[in-house]
């Protein structure tokens, strides 16, 4: 059987609802090419955790598409630059006249993908490009054909153009031989994660996609800030490599939806979802975002703090906060942290701790197992005020109301930081010094109320340069 499409599979971890899978397997007989860059992601700041996952869905992807009878090749390098040449020299090897692969849009992988398109095509290859997997794939602009910068015109611009899509997911590839031998993975680094929480299967995140949709969705705005309760639906990891599809979240929404009698477009998941493009286009529109830059310019100005004890705390889980800290050491024993628990520790980083928010950026990225750059450097500047957000400066969280309001009874509190689980109800969130003697649980590293007065006055200072 000659094999003359090559699909490249990236980011995109899956054999349903691929569109480079599909539509090159509606053309002949296709291969698939997998590239291992561990240096890459690496210098990309990407966790362990992440790595892991990747193997893991890589190893089950190759088992499936084996039993479709489709080859699996792997090309491992250090980096994205060396893959042109690498890419190049196998399609001649193996006579191979097209490459199909979905877009990505993070600055080095455009350059990456660019560059392969470049010599690829010099050499009389064909490269076909598909959607990237955002829900709207196509640019979300303003009358004035502008990028956005505040996401709820956004959010209305991309529910009109989400209306006019097929939610359709696209089908697996069909089988085009007898089952193949299973492949096996290049050597790699041996890295761990967190496989109980996140197997790495994609018939089984395509599952809990639906149970969050049955039985989680139409309570998750009433419930999805609450750490304690299991209201979210955990599926991140999942959408940052690619094992689920954008339009496969879109038919168990809009089934869901319909079952329910209500309009698919109320869906706060989806609203989600829609922020998750939001970042992600941003660093198309934007590139000095790619770049360690804020999207405020004037932020440029503010002078960060750096006490490094206080940064060692805070990534340590002791900050004598204790909201802050369970959501710490829940990030650093599982690779997770829930998003409520996000926004309030960056808070208290960025405008308490007044630390650069580049640096918490970067310790999230390195521990995540969802990370995606887009949506960690959104969610950090959103925390920060640097970044497209219409919430004015001064929004500053305080933690120990947080923890009031969120963790009522401290049960998330009591799962972190056991050593405060004696406590009642109300002293866990704030307790005593003499409390914390006992405990052997710490002080806290900072004043809540001048930390919050300083910051406020560090961002007033800038008023007279925007």
């Amino acid at each position: 059987m000659k094999i003359e499409h090559l699909v490249w599979l990236r980011n995109d971890l899956r054999w349903e609802d691929n569109p480079a899978l599909y539509h090159a397997s509606q053309q002949g007989p296709i291969a698939v090419l997998l590239t291992v860059t561990e240096a890459q992601w690496q210098e990309h700041n990407e966790s362990n955790a992440k790595t892991g996952l990747r193997f893991g869905l890589m190893q089950t992807l190759c088992k499936s598409l084996a039993e479709l009878g489709i080859p699996v090749h792997f090309i491992t390098e250090d980096k994205f630059s060396s893959l042109p040449t690498a890419i190049h020299n196998f399609c001649v090897q193996h006579q191979i006249q097209h490459l199909w692969f979905n877009e990505e849009l993070p600055i080095n992988e455009q350059k990456r993908d660019q560059a392969v398109h470049s010599l690829l095509t010099q050499n009389n290859i064909a490269c076909h490009i598909e959607d990237s997997d955002l829900i709207v794939a196509n640019p979300v602009l303003s009358q004035q054909q502008t990028p956005f910068k505040v996401f709820t015109p956004y959010f209305k611009r991309w529910l009109a153009l989400l209306s006019q899509q097929d939610p359709t997911p696209l089908p697996a590839p069909l089988a085009q031989s007898t089952p193949l031998s299973d492949v096996a993975l290049p050597a790699h680094l041996n890295v761990s994660y967190r496989e109980d929480l996140w197997p790495a299967d994609q018939t089984i995140a395509r599952q809990r996609l639906w149970q969050f949709c049955h039985h989680k969705e139409r309570h998750y705005n009433e419930d999805r800030d609450y750490p304690a309760q299991p209201a979210t639906s955990t599926l991140s990891p999942y959408l940052a490599l690619g094992a689920l599809g954008p339009r496969q979240c879109l038919e168990a929404i809009h089934y869901t939806c319909s079952q329910e009698d209500k309009s698919w477009q109320d869906s706060i998941w989806l609203k989600e979802l829609a922020w998750r493009d939001f970042y992600r286009q941003l660093m198309v529109h934007f590139p000095a975002l790619s770049k360690g830059f804020p999207f405020k310019t004037e932020t440029n100005a503010l002078i960060w703090r750096h006490n490094q004890a206080e940064i060692d705390a805070w990534q340590q889980g002791q900050t004598g906060f204790p909201i802050v800290d369970a959501a710490m050491r829940q990030l650093n024993q599982t690779g997770w942290m829930h998003n409520r628990l996000r926004m309030i520790t960056a808070s208290f980083f960025c405008k308490l701790m007044f630390a650069d928010w580049r640096h918490g950026e970067a310790y999230f990225m390195n521990k995540l197992i969802d990370g995606e750059f887009a949506a960690n450097n959104g969610g950090w500047q959103w925390s920060a005020s640097t970044g497209c957000d219409a919430a004015p400066y001064f929004r500053v969280f305080n933690p120990t109301r947080q923890s009031e309001t969120y963790d009522k009874h401290g049960d998330f509190i009591r799962r972190f930081v056991p050593e405060l689980a004696r406590l009642d109800n109300k002293s866990i969130h704030n307790p005593t010094t003499q409390q914390r003697q006992e405990c052997q649980y710490p002080m806290p590293v900072l004043d809540y109320k001048p930390a919050r007065l300083a910051a406020i006055a560090a961002f007033d200072a800038l008023k007279g340069l925007k």
